[in-house]
């Protein structure tokens, strides 16, 4: 029977799934035959860390988990709690134990506990009082502390694909008990495919779009779509051609040099709420492809960039990204090392199995010494004159081949 205040909640709190069944999009973490998946059902699960980004699903499953293990589900905010909240939780959890129950302890954003409260934590993890199920959006290699690592299990959830948020979405739709088929609402092939895409894998925020769609009109269409999404952020398909795009206007604003046009598309993919790591990953690939040997410091600013974001998130990262974008635009730029390695990869795709010269070869055991192997081979610190010094490094096929402009 339908609970009265069911579809007082949102949309996307209805549609939770309720079993392993109904979960989708993580399979390589508990498909059929996977450890969690046994786990689960031979009722044995370790304290687990979830790790993946917003919507994909980190708290269903530690509810799911409960669920099938008929533990008792207790639920804390990284952010909001204390020690007196856990305090309160382990009491519980010792209630439990006594009258035979487990309890599984669930701690959203993991991460914003500091050290002493990860701590206290850890002796009622260790004995059993609590299963512990932390999910975070960071590292938790750098976020939790090694003793509570080490007594758990790390699994990565992915972002949902899009064929992944158009079944959540068609699920919705026609669910009588708690989705919107009651509404009889039309959503036109179009509107879920915009809707899948903006998601950029993350169910809620497909969800909670479809949930404003539907209550302006019965006839959900593209445009509809693009009005409620624009009434929040930019309209950003952050999968489609608008997402390349974009990308590729930055990319040449800072290749061209414009430091300005470069900060606009910077501030139009973060604003519209692109992952700042795949930015910062961007950066990383111009700094040597665009810059490259002309300034060889573009490198370490576009990887202190990529650490910059990964520590502080956004939005305190927007800066960071700022700062190296106006600085590959405004450095010199050289392909050099890309138009070389790409002669390179050509050469070894027409001649593949050339042999490394006998004079350069390791000769660690006798009989490489007599097949010649290292022979005549000159260490170059013992020569004081360069042209002494010379000799052939590369195959006799491919010998005073230049890759790099002088």
């Amino acid at each position: 029977m339908t609970n009265p205040q069911q579809h007082s909640s949102p949309l996307a709190d209805r549609m939770r799934p309720a079993n392993l069944g109904e979960f989708l999009g993580q399979s390589a973490l508990v498909g059929k035959g996977t450890f969690l998946e046994k786990a689960i059902k031979s009722d044995t699960v370790p304290s687990l860390l979830f790790w993946g980004p917003p919507g994909t699903g980190k708290t269903t499953l530690a509810r799911i988990i409960a669920k099938e293990t008929k533990s008792e589900f207790l639920e804390l905010s990284g952010v909001g709690s204390g020690l007196k909240d856990l305090r309160a939780v382990v009491e519980k959890a010792e209630e439990n134990r006594a009258n035979g129950k487990k309890t599984i302890l669930f701690i959203d954003e993991i991460h914003r506990w500091n050290k002493a409260q990860q701590d206290a934590l850890l002796p009622h993890v260790e004995r059993g009082t609590v299963t512990l199920i932390g999910a975070t959006t960071e590292n938790p290699s750098f976020e939790v502390i090694s003793a509570l690592l080490s007594r758990s299990r790390v699994f990565t959830l992915a972002p949902l694909s899009e064929k992944n948020i158009t079944e959540l979405l068609l699920r919705a739709i026609n669910d009588p008990e708690r989705g919107l088929l009651n509404k009889k609402i039309k959503v036109n092939d179009d509107a879920l495919a915009v809707m899948a895409g903006f998601s950029n894998g993350d169910a809620r925020v497909a969800l909670n779009t479809l949930e404003a769609c539907a209550g302006s009109s019965k006839i959900v269409t593209k445009a509809l779509v693009k009005q409620v999404l624009q009434t929040s952020r930019t309209l950003y398909d952050k999968t489609g051609e608008e997402h390349y795009n974009i990308i590729s206007a930055l990319h040449k604003s800072m290749r061209g040099g414009d430091a300005n046009a470069a900060l606009y598309w910077l501030g139009r993919m973060l604003e519209s709420g692109e992952e700042p790591l795949y930015i910062a990953r961007r950066l990383i690939r111009f700094a040597s492809e665009d810059i490259g040997i002309a300034n060889s410091l573009a490198l370490p600013q576009a990887v202190a960039a990529y650490q910059a974001c990964h520590f502080i998130g956004v939005p305190e990262c927007n800066v960071n990204l700022a700062q190296a974008v106006v600085y590959m635009a405004k450095s010199k730029k050289s392909n050099a090392l890309y138009t070389a390695y790409q002669n390179v990869q050509n050469d070894i795709r027409n001649f593949p199995s050339d042999p490394v010269p006998l004079h350069i070869r390791n000769a660690p055991t006798k009989l490489m010494k007599e097949l010649g192997y290292g022979e005549g081979y000159k260490y170059t610190p013992n020569f004081k004159n360069e042209e002494e010094a010379k000799q052939d490094y590369l195959p006799e096929r491919l010998k005073n081949k230049k890759y790099l402009e002088e």
